[in-house]
């Protein structure tokens, strides 16, 4: 094994540590979430994401995508370094990337099937009508563009889009109400809007 590694190439080496790092990383986040799904309390959504959602809500650079991306693209540098000649081997760079980005694509759609499946299976967005939440990040005003609030809701504690009708924008941290829900998205206002509207309604009764 020791001859076999010496014997290696810089770029070799490279990519081998890189995949063993890499995949060794990925298989714990795999056992984090299988222990998560048969009910453990580990935060295996705990990722640090980058803000950058695609439309499900799944964010494309996670901690899971990334690994992914290195774990696929590191394996696959090795082999085309072992298989191209040395006058070619600036094509393990390329096929590297390509099979990484390949690995993150796949693992992306994997997360989105997965809150499909929640969402349709476990989890009920319309039963949240009536219930206070937190704003999570700022909500715009009038419908111009969505924010996401927070809330214990059917036993979880669950991150939603949301948009509201109010004039002025929902802060950070806000206390509001969801009114309504339109394609898995929360309809929300604010707290004191909704008990001025209920005590008009019960002084007019």
């Amino acid at each position: 094994m020791k001859e076999w590694f010496t014997n290696l190439s810089v770029m070799e080496q490279i990519f081998f540590w890189l995949g063993i790092v890499s995949t060794l990383f990925l298989i714990v986040q795999i056992v984090l979430m299988c222990l998560s799904s048969f009910g453990g309390d580990v935060d295996v959504d705990g990722d640090g994401d980058i803000d950058v959602d695609t439309d499900s809500g799944v964010s494309i650079f996670t901690v899971k995508s990334i690994t992914a991306f290195f774990a696929v693209g590191s394996w696959s540098g090795l082999l085309t370094c072992a298989l191209a000649s040395d006058k070619l081997q600036w094509l393990a760079v390329i096929v590297a990337i390509l099979a990484g980005c390949a690995g993150m694509s796949l693992v992306v759609l994997l997360m989105r099937m997965i809150v499909k499946l929640q969402c349709n299976g476990t989890f009920d967005i319309d039963k949240t009508v009536g219930q206070h939440a937190t704003v999570y990040v700022s909500v715009p005003p009038s419908r111009s563009g969505r924010g996401k609030i927070t809330m214990n809701a059917q036993g979880r504690f669950v991150e939603l889009d949301a948009v509201t009708d109010c004039d002025s924008r929902l802060a950070v941290d806000e206390a509001v109400e969801i009114v309504s829900t339109e394609n898995e998205c929360t309809v929300v206002r604010r707290l004191e809007i909704a008990a001025k509207t209920e005590q008009s309604v019960e002084n007019k009764e």
